[in-house]
């Protein structure tokens, strides 16, 4: 066999890591440039695509079921794939970073799946980047273990049979990978650097272990960006000589166009297709981004009180449970972000009952599945899910053929009756200074006052507070919210933290340029489509 040709990709500005050659092997960069030669194109065409899209609902302040594609929704013929057995069952989901601690601590976790994150609750430093592919490849080959150094606690993978499936999810294709450029100097697509690194290392190991390489897909907008995936994956598994059909992507619905497109997105995935999520936070900032000029009944209050009850969110999810089970896919719900305190067990009590009613409100609802952030909460998911499943695998066989839900339902957010608040407000510029900062020292899921926050919840926190701003809005306090206000909220919180910290943590943190990052992206009259955009211009490593 003649040896791979020199790969022209190159490594750039990147201190070399321990290991990094097992993961950077001259095939892997290979594969990876064949991938960023054939779809990175495509991929800018669609970046480009979205924002004519963007332009269009600033000028109508609408959307709608496309016509283009009502061929696609009335036949009702086709069903994607069957799932493997090793996604029947996905009654509990545990989501999380993939180092070292948390891959040992998710797969042991209870939960039949565990979201490997490359995105959200991963800030993308090259450490973070490399090390979690190495993290996965040595939890398949049971060569993972980690001690604290803090406690001494040893951590250790239980049997092969109690650990949970993993489904990788890698980055949004809108984020490069500035580390790895072509010969032009033009970076990689983080979404394909992800990807294509996960699936050359592990797609044959998991076949060899009774799985497959299994992802969830974040930020799609279009059924046009899933129908890119697919190819993606049509690709890899022909490179690779991997059967046609043995990747699964679950595809995260968390923004406002592909809840229009739901359908298509899975007729576009149909052979590789497992299901679809519910992603809520990312879903609302998705709204006020794409509605951000739409007026008085686009505006959101505080993101605490845009619970799944909202009657906007539930047209969303109960839509989403139709139509994967007309078509045969599992739906996952969304996130129990809550983590358990150590030294509250009222705050305990308090949330595991809103834990609880969640889930027994998605299981009831029909959904397949639904998200934690912790593993004590593995438990109070896995209740409310075998009350109603008991010893079946799911229950896509629940058509939810009384749901009915009209375009204008899903952006009817004006139905909700609750307003913008000061202390909403507080929150917003809180999480936001908190996540940022931890986000710029490498850190992705982030605990902020007893909730895993991570980028979407700094998301929807910057894009409330532009919103605020630009609409005018006036708080419980009769106070109008303007760029001041925004500001000394944003003084006080620094003050807050500087004496909750201590002068010298204080100062060996990022808490100024992460204060100063939230006003620029929540204050800008140019609106920034993604926080993580000018955030990863100023994150080292």
């Amino acid at each position: 066999m003649s040896a791979p040709a020199p790969s022209p990709l190159a490594i750039v500005d990147a201190e070399p890591l321990p290991r990094q050659e097992e993961v950077l092997s001259e095939t892997a960069l290979a594969f990876l440039a064949e991938l960023h030669r054939r779809f990175t194109p495509r991929r800018d065409e669609l970046l480009a695509r979205r924002a004519e899209r963007r332009a269009e609902i600033a000028r109508t302040s609408t959307l709608d079921f496309l016509p283009e594609t009502a061929a696609i929704r009335a036949d009702d013929s086709w069903k994607v794939a069957p799932a493997p057995p090793a996604l029947e069952d996905r009654r509990v989901e545990i989501t999380g970073p993939t180092d070292r601690k948390m891959t040992i601590n998710a797969l042991n976790s209870g939960a039949r799946v565990w979201l490997a994150d490359f995105e959200d609750a991963s800030a993308p430093t090259w450490e973070n980047v490399v090390t979690g592919q190495l993290n996965l490849i040595d939890a398949y080959t049971r060569s993972i273990d980690f001690t604290d150094e803090r406690t001494g606690k040893t951590y250790a993978l239980r049997p092969d049979e109690e650990l949970a499936t993993v489904v990788m999810r890698p980055r949004g294709w809108h984020l490069d990978e500035r580390h790895l450029t072509d010969a032009d100097g033009t970076p990689v697509p983080g979404a394909l650097v992800d990807f294509g690194l996960y699936f050359f290392h592990n797609a044959q190991r998991l076949l060899d272990l009774g799985k497959g390489p299994y992802f969830y897909l974040p930020k799609t907008e279009s059924h046009l960006e899933a129908r890119l995936w697919n190819d993606v994956f049509v690709f890899a598994q022909d490179h690779l000589g991997i059967p046609q059909g043995t990747v699964r992507a679950t595809v995260l619905i968390e923004t406002i166009t592909a809840a229009y497109e739901m359908e298509e997105i899975l007729y576009e995935l149909r052979d590789h297709a497992s299901g679809l999520n519910a992603g809520r936070w990312d879903y609302l900032f998705s709204i006020v981004k794409n509605f951000r000029d739409g007026g008085a009944k686009f505006v959101l209050p505080d993101r605490n009180a845009v619970t799944m009850t909202a009657p906007f969110m539930r047209a969303y999810t109960e839509l989403l449970v139709r139509t994967c089970h007309k078509r045969g896919a599992h739906a996952i719900g969304g996130m129990a972000a809550f983590i358990p305190s150590r030294r509250d067990e009222e705050v305990n009590k308090v949330a595991f009952e809103k834990v609880k009613a969640d889930k027994d409100r998605e299981a009831n609802d029909g959904f397949d599945g639904s998200w934690v952030a912790h593993p004590d909460l593995v438990p109070i998911a896995m209740e409310s899910f075998d009350r109603v499943l008991g010893d079946r695998p799911n229950q896509k066989d629940r058509l939810r053929e009384d749901v009915d839900v009209k375009a204008e339902d899903l952006i009817a957010i004006d139905s909700l009756d609750a307003s913008p608040t000061y202390a909403g407000l507080v929150n917003a510029v809180q999480v936001g200074i908190r996540y940022i900062e931890a986000w710029l020292r490498g850190l992705g899921a982030v605990a902020i006052f007893n909730l895993m926050e991570d980028a979407a919840t700094a998301e929807i926190s910057r894009s409330q507070i532009w919103q605020w701003i630009n609409a005018g809005v006036v708080l419980d306090n009769g106070e109008r919210v303007t760029a001041e206000l925004a500001r000394k909220v944003a003084a006080e919180e620094l003050a807050n933290i500087r004496a909750e910290t201590g002068e010298e943590a204080f100062a060996a943190g990022n808490w100024q340029q992460a204060h100063d990052l939230l006003l620029k992206v929540a204050l800008d009259e140019d609106y920034a489509d993604f926080l993580t955009l000018p955030a990863y211009e100023q994150l080292k490593g």
